[in-house]
């Protein structure tokens, strides 16, 4: 279990981090969201002890050492590999900085670069791979060695779909051997899709912090999706809808105030006929990065 508790952090005039706080229990994701410079990357900073910060963070209880970094998998927003080095090379040098023996890792490595669908051999030179498989390669010295607790920072950058799925079958492969994991992405399908719980800072604040889907469902189901042959005027005239907007097709997203109206718009809209699809639901998740990161929160 990962636990941060009143962590604050100050540059100079800039207060970095005011008072985090927020629990992972093992098995479980976080998703940590924010606009750029919101306190993301000194949060994981200050969890790796790579800057003196104030407050509390323990790892199972105990404070950070660097007799448990074995077991933290830290994936940097910077690609840090070495140019010069095979991919081999690279993962057994990593691999023995985290305790691991080159005769336990360099078995392993063919699975992983296949697992990662490296294009590339394993005696082939970093400096040769493209920037996405080097991505990859620095992303199996992440998790290789199975670390305990993982740190992703922006682990889904210049990763294409295909690539980005690999990923997410590896972090929720870690998930399941009850890996505490937490992760930063500006992505919110990514964070949508794999997450369990949500941190979300601004200017060092937390403005949100919780279970996803508590998280989404407190903003209120106000969306209500809808396919139907009426058209954008006439759905704008059913009772309480503050807004339509057209999105394809016979597909249109309507906005209500309150959640309750909901059964009050479906029985004006579908008058006891068939309805292909009616669906009410809070806002997602990049719609609610959206209003919170422009709203006023201090």
């Amino acid at each position: 279990m990962l636990s941060i508790a009143h962590l604050s952090k100050k540059f100079g005039n800039v207060q970095a981090l005011d008072d985090v706080n927020f629990v992972i229990q093992p098995g479980q994701i976080m998703g940590l969201i924010g606009q750029n410079g919101a306190g993301k990357t000194t949060t994981f900073h200050s969890i790796l002890n790579f800057i003196r910060y104030d407050g509390q963070i323990a790892w199972k209880k105990q404070k950070i050492t660097e007799e448990v970094f074995n077991e933290i998998g830290y994936l940097p927003e910077e690609r840090s590999l070495m140019p010069k080095l095979t991919i081999e090379e690279q993962i057994v040098y990593l691999a023995q900085l985290k305790g691991k023996t080159a005769k336990e890792i360099r078995p392993q490595i063919d699975d992983w670069l296949e697992r990662f669908a490296v294009k590339g051999k394993k005696s082939d030179k970093i400096k040769s791979l493209s920037k996405g498989n080097q991505q990859k390669v620095q992303l199996i010295c992440t998790l290789i060695h199975q670390p305990r607790l993982i740190i992703l920072d922006e682990p889904f950058s210049g990763l294409d779909p295909v690539n980005s799925d690999l990923l997410k079958q590896a972090v929720l492969a870690a998930k399941q051997q009850q890996a505490t994991i937490i992760f930063s992405s500006h992505d919110m399908a990514n964070v949508e899709e794999i997450c369990d719980t949500l941190l979300m800072l601004k200017n060092g604040h937390v403005v949100l912090n919780g279970e996803l889907e508590t998280v989404r469902n407190s903003f209120g189901k106000t969306q209500i999706y809808v396919k139907t042959p009426k058209t954008q005027e006439q759905l704008q005239q059913l009772p309480h809808v503050q807004s339509v907007i057209h999105q394809k097709g016979q597909e249109y997203l309507l906005q209500i105030a309150d959640e309750t109206h909901g059964p009050e718009v479906f029985a004006a809209l579908t008058n006891g006929h068939y309805i292909e699809e009616f669906r009410q639901q809070p806002p997602t998740l990049d719609e609610i990065f959206r209003m919170e990161a422009g709203a006023d929160n201090e």
